[in-house]
């Protein structure tokens, strides 16, 4: 079942700018990132899903409901944390979290003490005088705590350093396993990676692909530094029929996808003194399918 659904979305603000026909869906209990660098489009598909602003062109749907003309009925039920929160910087923490929870209705407010502590958070501070990191826990705190289905969540971890970012994964892949319904916009490969069951990239307003990540995790390439005894076993090692990164006196780097024993049997037939191994990053792997430097 799809709960969220994009079709045919337009929105053309001159110059390039904003996203063109673009059309994807995600299906219940998923989590699907929704990668770009920052421009590519990725916030302002997030606000046409709010309901924050109207398609020049196609429509946005969350639970088959219509995100431009039904947006109050859908925010009943769903988690937004924006990539610009805007705060009451008067309020403290805690005053604006509740301010938050009485406009949602939470009566419980158990899991918003949970997540306070979860993200070692003071909330009785004055929001103007909190760092960005602050701030960030603060807006995590209000989109989870009323235990939401679907998830909406635009440069979730920014600000945050990387011992609450590796928390916040936590609490994604927490969520992830109570059937929750995650769409989350990063630039952060690694947390994409870790968290996402698809990934859609998209650049300069266009939708480039959409990814199944165990997949793309498997064609990820390993890049093997073996250092041989001599120069003569390096350069007879270099004409076997992998492919060669790189022959540098007694070193070969190689480059193999999937099944390394072809490697192992061959590299028994000489001596290597010292053998490395590098896994391609994901970010890697994008720019070698979408464009950029070292895409060989």
């Amino acid at each position: 079942m799809n709960i969220i659904e994009i079709k045919q979305l337009t929105k053309d603000y001159g110059n390039k700018k904003g996203v063109f026909d673009l059309e994807l869906s995600v299906i219940k209990g998923e989590v699907f990132g929704f990668l770009g660098p920052n421009g590519a489009g990725k916030t302002t598909t997030i606000r046409h899903l709010m309901g924050f602003i109207h398609p020049s062109a196609g429509e946005c749907f969350i639970n088959d409901m219509n995100c431009s003309t039904q947006s109050d009925i859908i925010q009943k039920n769903l988690g937004y944390l924006p990539g610009e929160i805007a705060f009451m910087d008067d309020m403290s923490g805690i005053q604006f979290i509740k301010f938050i929870a009485e406009m949602k209705g939470i009566k419980d407010f158990k899991r918003a003490e949970e997540l306070i502590n979860m993200f070692n958070l003071d909330p009785n501070g004055r929001i103007k005088k909190m760092s960005k990191g602050m701030k960030q826990k603060v807006g995590i705190v209000c989109a989870f705590m009323h235990d939401p289905d679907i998830l909406i969540l635009d440069e979730p971890t920014s600000g945050l350093d990387p011992l609450m970012q590796n928390k916040f994964l936590e609490l994604i892949l927490s969520e992830k396993e109570k059937g929750k319904t995650i769409f989350m916009s990063s630039h952060n490969f690694d947390e994409i990676e870790r968290t996402c069951d698809r990934t859609a990239i998209i650049k300069e307003g266009y939708l480039v692909a959409i990814e199944d990540m165990k997949i793309l995790s498997q064609a990820k390439r390993k890049s093997y530094i073996i250092t041989f005894l001599t120069e003569e076993m390096a350069s007879s090692f270099a004409g076997e029929g992998f492919k060669v990164k790189e022959n540098k006196g007694n070193q070969v780097t190689v480059s193999v996808m999937g099944n390394i024993m072809p490697l192992i049997r061959t590299l028994n037939r000489y001596e290597v003194i010292q053998l490395d191994v590098k896994t391609q990053s994901l970010e890697e792997l994008f720019m070698h399918y979408y464009g950029g430097e070292n895409n060989d």
